[in-house]
Formats: C-alpha cells, structure tokens, sequence
C-alpha cells in the first residue's frame, strides 16, 4: 500500500508461497515476501523497511506525527501481536495452550488498538498514518478467524478496519494477479 501510495513504478512477481522460484532466494536468501530490489546492490526484505523506503521516495506525510511511538506500535504488532495471532489462528499446530488462552493475548493488544481508536479515527491522527497501514494486515487476519466475536468485541477496531478495506488505497492494491513465469515479460505496475 505504501508502494501505491508513493505512486511508485515497479515490476511485480507474483509468485506462489508453496512453490517458491529459486530467483527469489537469488535475491534474498530468507526467500520471504515481500521483497523489493531497488538494484542489484540493494535489497529490501521487510514489509516496514520497504514502507519506509517508499515514504522516503514521496511526500507521504505519514510518519510525521510521533514516528518513534508509531515504529514502537507497529514492531510491538510484528513482534507479540503476530506471535499470539499465528497460534490463535493455528491453534491445531500449538496443543500446549487453548485458542482461548491464545485469544486473550490477541485480545490483550487489541485492547490497546481498541481504545485509542475511541479517541481518534486512525492510531495517531484523523488521518492514515503508517502505523495504521503496517498494523492493518495482521489486525484483519485476525478479524477473519471469527468475525462476530472480533465486531462484538472491538466495534472501534471494525469501524476503523472498514475505513481502510473500503479506501481507494486498499482497492489499489487488491488486484489478483497471474503468477510470474520467469519466461514471460515482465509486468510493470504503477498502482
């Protein structure tokens, strides 16, 4: 979405996660996604790092209202959150605990996210910031595991998780695309 935003121009490969091509791990040996080349001597590999990368190539102004407590935010997100979600999620995979046990630790963070947006109608201002669009990803993921609970439980969360599914930025982005066949051109992107 920041890459959108920024209305930078860039060559998708859409790629599946199951099948990963070995020109993936060429670039980037961690073989996850996203991944961003700028050139042959710079690789981004992380989801935040290329968002910041895009804003610098812009005049997004989205990480100028307190951007240290909005980094803070969005690693507590990728780091805790993210941890309690897989095993919400995947209860089946982690018997050690109940996916109550794991709902309550998503619960305890959303709670946080929950009361902020009483106050505001994104985390840190009227308008879309970076945390907002970092955070969101996980935030609906979680939202899709059981979505009565999630809009019973966190009304603020499900307005704010509608705002941006329903913004242009977010429609921007959501094409399906056919997968990349290292034979076939390239396709260029300007979202």
């Amino acid at each position: 979405m920041a890459l959108s935003a920024s209305k930078i121009k860039i060559e998708l490969r859409e790629i599946s996660l199951k099948n990963r091509p070995d020109s993936l791990y060429a670039i980037s040996p961690k073989g996850t996604v996203p991944v961003l080349q700028i050139n042959k001597n710079k690789i981004i590999d992380e989801s935040l790092q290329i968002m910041l990368w895009a804003i610098k190539q812009s005049n997004l102004n989205w990480i100028k209202k307190n951007p240290q407590k909005q980094i803070d935010m969005i690693k507590i997100n990728d780091v805790d959150f993210k941890y309690w979600l897989n095993r919400y999620k995947y209860s089946d995979r982690f018997p050690e605990k109940s996916i109550s046990f794991y709902k309550d630790n998503c619960t305890t963070i959303l709670s946080i996210y929950e009361a902020i947006l009483n106050q505001e109608k994104y985390l840190f201002d009227s308008k879309c910031q970076l945390a907002d669009i970092a955070i969101f990803p996980l935030i609906r993921q979680c939202e899709n595991i059981d979505l009565e609970w999630f809009s019973n439980n966190f009304p603020n969360i499900s307005r704010w998780l509608e705002q941006i599914k329903l913004s242009n930025l977010f429609l921007s982005v959501m094409n399906k695309y056919e997968l990349w066949d290292e034979n076939e051109s390239e396709l260029i992107i300007r979202f």
